[in-house]
């Protein structure tokens, strides 16, 4: 099946919501935190966000904010997980990004997951600790333009 990524709609934001409610790892706590709003305003006014779509449905989605230069999600269906979708959209996702600043962009991830490899993996530096609970990554755009 072919996927193809593409800018985020607000017309997507129904399926986002499913895809970020359907993960297994970094669970929100409660899904109402997360709003349909929020969405909205991280794709249009604070930064930009991306789907993949397998026969027009979202089964993965990226959104970076250019407000607090943060990865502010990237997530994927778990049935979609392991084919290089999340890779696509992280990619498309930072090139944008380092497109529109050259300021480091940092994200939060839980400890001891596959995300935390996977962002290990794509040459992102821990740094440290966000919060009370969550590993601090930063990438700079001298690390992401000179990764081979």
């Amino acid at each position: 099946m072919q996927h193809i990524i593409r800018t985020a709609t607000i017309s997507d934001i129904p399926q986002i919501q499913i895809v970020r409610n359907s993960v297994t790892e970094n669970v929100l706590s409660n899904p109402a935190l997360v709003t349909d709003q929020d969405c909205a305003e991280f794709i249009t006014e604070r930064g930009k966000g991306w789907v993949c779509t397998i026969e027009d449905q979202v089964v993965g989605f990226s959104i970076v904010d250019l407000k607090e230069n943060n990865i502010w999600a990237l997530f994927l269906l778990p049935s979609v997980e392991k084919q290089g979708i999340g890779r696509l959209l992280h990619d498309t996702m930072l090139d944008w990004y380092f497109e529109q600043t050259s300021t480091t962009v940092w994200l939060g991830t839980t400890p001891n997951t596959r995300a935390a490899s996977f962002y290990r993996k794509a040459g992102w530096q821990e740094v440290g600790m966000h919060g009370k609970d969550e590993l601090k990554f930063e990438m700079s755009q001298q690390q992401w333009l000179g990764r081979s």
